[in-house]
């Protein structure tokens, strides 16, 4: 494993890192055993970043982290966690949004708690662009104030976003007082947005973290959740990139997961996993060497679709609105 410097955050991450979300169950059934044994296979092949959210799987996720890191020493791993998102467990898209100073500090103490740890080096204020950015402003005055307040306090070593929209990216690289960033989707084979960001980041000394490699499951060779707001022919294109890298004896996921971890401009990338076999597969593929012909065909048959935003935000609410047993 290769390690690289995180901006100017004083972390050195290693290439691929730890997403814990699926330990909460966001992508289905998990078993905990397994997954407490992924988490150590990842420390065990030099994985040393770890992130979570209490949103994933409304706590499960940071509950199921903290029993796999209990009794790892301290200095093994970085470790991140986010506030200012909320969900009940198997409440998937009923969110609630609360970036308050007095939130943030309960939030932490809660974390901390789930997670066996008194010190984050990261933390994220999560998802504001949600319910149509009308916390934003929030989350970017008391939210980002609250979290200066921690750091300086020593409780947290960095502060840091972590959100979808480029608009809000921008205007965050351009003026918001933060040491790292979550960019999530934005550097895939179908979308290479947060190179954009890289002179802000360069300038100002600010740690991307890239996040969300397999595009949200469109470049996972699966279908994607139906949730997902990629319309049928947007899914046409993924299918026909699928279905060509099986003509060549590649898994789409390996390409996807290779093209978004070897940049060497974005320090860390994120990968979300609940078995060991599947952290050993990825770091595998890391590791290996990209088939730069395979890659360019596929980002030729995904050029319909390449940079195209995708509205999350009314996904989410278009799945709070169906009825219970059709949100799965």
């Amino acid at each position: 494993m290769y390690y690289n410097p995180l901006g100017k955050t004083g972390l050195t991450v290693s290439r691929l890192s730890f997403g814990a979300s699926a330990l909460g169950g966001v992508y289905g059934q998990v078993d905990e055993a397994e997954g407490i044994r992924a988490v150590h296979t990842a420390l065990d092949l030099g994985i040393n970043y770890f992130d979570v959210a209490p949103a994933y799987g409304g706590t499960v996720a940071e509950t199921v982290l903290g029993r796999a890191l209990k009794g790892i020493r301290r200095d093994r791993y970085y470790l991140s966690t986010k506030v200012g998102k909320y969900t009940q467990p198997g409440a998937y898209g009923q969110d609630i949004l609360d970036y308050s100073r007095s939130r943030i500090c309960s939030s932490l103490d809660e974390s901390a708690g789930r997670l066996g740890t008194d010190y984050f080096d990261i933390i994220h204020l999560h998802d504001f662009e949600y319910q149509h950015c009308r916390h934003t402003d929030w989350a970017l005055g008391e939210g980002v104030a609250a979290l200066l307040e921690l750091k300086q306090a020593g409780r947290i070593g960095n502060v840091s976003a972590g959100i979808y929209p480029m608009d809000l990216w921008h205007r965050i690289f351009e003026s918001v007082p933060i040491d790292a960033a979550l960019v999530h989707n934005h550097y895939t084979l179908s979308d290479t947005r947060a190179m954009e960001l890289l002179p802000a980041a360069k300038a100002r000394g600010i740690g991307i973290i890239n996040g969300s490699p397999f595009g949200s499951g469109l470049l996972s060779g699966r279908e994607p959740a139906d949730w997902h707001p990629a319309g049928e022919a947007d899914r046409r294109c993924f299918r026909a990139a699928t279905e060509f890298c099986e003509s060549r004896g590649v898994p789409i996921s390996k390409l996807a997961l290779q093209f978004s971890s070897q940049n060497p401009d974005l320090p860390t990338t994120l990968f979300s996993s609940t078995r060991s076999e599947s952290v050993r597969r990825n770091v595998r593929w890391h590791e290996e060497p990209l088939d730069q012909d395979l890659l360019a065909r596929v980002r030729d048959l995904l050029a319909p679709v390449m940079n195209k935003q995708w509205d999350y935000d009314a996904a989410v609410e278009r799945l709070t609105t169906r009825p219970p047993h059709e949100r799965e």
